[in-house]
């Protein structure tokens, strides 16, 4: 065992880790990240065709034009940031991260562009087009049986390989610049300025870390809007049963089916006070969102927009039924193309058990003639 080293009374004890090499290496892989940000251009803000004469403008922030083809572009690149200047990131150790998918695509990106290996932890159930864009971008897929223990199972990765958990669930909400700096709510505002309803009256996101909900509500907060902020869960989640019990340890023991949200227990991300209302939606509601999405503007996408399309038609339905005007933002999170095999696969519906046509029918009555119709499709037991 050793002692604490004595020193003589007035002496300055003094360590210096500086590094000009690691220093050197983290410059060039910061500028290289925020070089990709330049290189961006900013995503549409698609309009939902809806009747002129309700007055309701309903848009979609398409955020799969991002390099790597949704939401979890701008998280990554945030997440990158974050740990490349706390200095968890380090050259030639690998980066770990649990993800049922986009995220780690996005960060499989990252990695690879600054040059350091990395390793998604994911559910078997994980989409096989979404594993292989992450070997596409140079990333390693490790699976766990049970998403419940994809924390452990990157934190020990982590200590095994001496590399970084980057742990989206826990940073998600503070490695994003809220007030600006061309976040995502900072965006649709400056792309409303010249519609109509510049100030939209909800902007519906849904909830994997919570950190989309947190940067909208936060910069709402900070510039005084009067929008309000809708969360949608879908099935096999626990964030709606934690926002309206506020019971921070709630869990449930399946795993959420549309990939990219919905969790089993409330992340450290999530903002429970800083949104105003959640909607449980059913995963077939969502399903039959994604799929009339696709009639009305030809686009696939993937389940999570459909889970935030159905909550935002719903609110639609609650405006047009009381006259009111305004408007109403939702996401599209990422393409369809990555989910063919589940939510436009009917062979794979019927093998969940899951029956669109209510939902399909409820869409197509409120497109049709404004109303949402009575006895709509039950909504599912919160689990």
């Amino acid at each position: 065992m050793s002692t604490p080293q004595q020193t003589p009374t007035g002496a300055t004890l003094d360590v210096d880790r500086s590094d000009p090499a690691y220093r050197a290496w983290l410059k060039e892989a910061v500028r290289r990240v925020q070089a990709d940000a330049n290189r961006s251009a900013d995503t549409h803000l698609l309009l939902f065709p809806l009747p002129e004469r309700w007055g309701i403008d309903l848009y979609l922030k398409d955020e799969s034009t991002h390099p790597t083809g949704s939401l979890k572009h701008r998280l990554a690149r945030s997440l990158f940031l974050y740990g490349l200047c706390n200095g968890w990131i380090r050259p030639g150790r690998p980066v770990i991260e649990a993800s049922s998918g986009s995220t780690a695509v996005s960060e499989a990106y990252f990695a690879k562009l600054i040059g350091v290996p990395f390793i998604a932890v994911m559910p078997r159930t994980t989409s096989a087009e979404k594993c292989r864009l992450i070997e596409f971008h140079g990333g390693r897929c490790h699976f766990v049986d049970d998403p419940r223990t994809m924390y452990e199972a990157s934190a020990a990765l982590a200590a095994e390989t001496g590399g970084h958990y980057m742990d989206q669930f826990t940073y998600a909400e503070r490695a994003t610049d809220w007030r600006g700096n061309n976040n995502i709510a900072e965006s649709i505002f400056r792309q409303l300025r010249r519609e109509r309803f510049p100030q939209p009256e909800w902007i519906v996101a849904t909830a994997g870390t919570g950190g989309t909900s947190a940067t909208l509500a936060r910069y709402v907060h900070y510039m005084q809007y009067d929008t309000r902020i809708c969360v949608a869960d879908p099935e096999n989640s626990c964030f709606f049963q934690g926002w309206t019990t506020g019971d921070p340890d709630v869990s449930c023991d399946s795993a959420s089916r549309i990939e990219g949200i919905g969790r089993p227990r409330m992340e450290p991300s999530f903002v429970p006070g800083a949104v105003d209302r959640m909607m449980k939606v059913p995963d077939a509601a969502a399903v039959a969102a994604v799929r009339a999405l696709e009639r009305v503007i030809g686009r696939k996408a993937g389940g999570s927009t459909g889970t935030g399309l159905w909550s935002a038609l719903k609110i639609v339905a609650e405006m047009a039924a009381e006259g009111r005007r305004g408007s109403v933002v939702t996401l599209l999170c990422d393409p369809g193309d990555r989910y063919l095999d589940k939510y436009y696969s009917d062979a794979w519906l019927a093998e969940q058990g899951l029956d669109v046509t209510p939902y399909a029918e409820a869409i197509d009555l409120l497109l049709s003639t404004g109303v949402w119709p009575e006895g709509s499709p039950r909504e599912p037991a919160v689990q």
